[in-house]
């Protein structure tokens, strides 16, 4: 884990006339935790980081050279055929930008002003010409993945928020996604330097409907000078808090080392 406090040219400051960029991750930052989102974004102090997953990065990687070979070839490729997908992986100039971290596909919100990004793994194209958001999701569980529980919930509005800003700049856009999850095999008897995965793809139906409404919430949050309230399931503000209150009161004990 790291710690980091932001080149504080990027925090927020009401009124300020810079455009603010608001990132995928940080509009569901904002719906788990109000109180940290805006510790971030107005005073630049971060949460903790974790560690990389790694290995998921290379499992993403590798998927999107494999989907190319097929993007190159114009042609399905043999998971879409297996799983009935009737599409191809989608070509365009701007699609490696759109894969970018910090550059992602981007548009400016009328309502807010801000700038929206966030970065697709792919995007497939049916026959409608409809652009079909793809993302990929690696894990090692014993039963099958599901869109289930915490975890889901935010990879649904993860999907949403692509398919939002697919919309925004005049795509028209499926309203099914897909999830290409791949599950470490355990069962094997020998590791012999290879990880084996079982492959499901999950459709999902989006939902942008709640999109609006959350960036506005999240500029009149900025705006002002009032902290908010924590996230019920906020695992930081309690411990924030307590750690606080107990660093406090060792200082006016005399008990802090200068």
């Amino acid at each position: 884990m790291g710690y980091k406090i932001r080149n504080k040219n990027w925090n927020y400051t009401p009124g300020q006339k810079k455009q603010h960029r608001v990132s995928r991750t940080k509009i569901d930052f904002f719906g788990e935790c109000p109180r940290c989102f805006y510790i971030d974004q107005r005073f630049g102090i971060a949460r903790p980081r974790m560690a990389s997953f790694t290995l998921n990065l290379a499992v993403d990687t590798l998927m999107k050279k494999e989907f190319d070979i097929y993007r190159e070839k114009k042609e399905p490729h043999p998971l879409m055929e297996k799983f009935g997908i009737d599409a191809i992986p989608f070509q365009h100039k701007d699609l490696e930008t759109w894969r970018e971290n910090f550059t992602g596909i981007t548009h400016t919100h009328e309502g807010t002003g801000y700038e929206i990004f966030g970065a697709v793994d792919d995007i497939w194209v049916n026959k409608k010409g409809e652009l079909i958001v793809v993302d990929y999701k690696a894990t090692s569980k014993d039963e099958k993945p599901t869109l289930e529980g915490r975890w889901g919930g935010q990879y649904k509005r993860q999907m949403d928020v692509y398919q939002w800003l697919l919309k925004q700049n005049g795509f028209k856009v499926s309203d099914t996604g897909y999830f290409v999850y791949v599950n470490g095999d355990k069962s094997k008897k020998e590791f012999d330097a290879k990880l084996e995965f079982d492959v499901d793809i999950i459709p999902y139906e989006g939902n942008t409907d709640w999109i609006d409404e959350r960036l506005m919430a999240i500029k009149e949050t900025l705006e002002s000078d009032e902290v908010p309230q924590s996230g019920e399931l906020c695992e930081f503000c309690p411990y924030r808090s307590a750690a606080g209150k107990l660093l406090l009161q060792k200082h006016k004990d005399g008990k802090i080392k200068k």
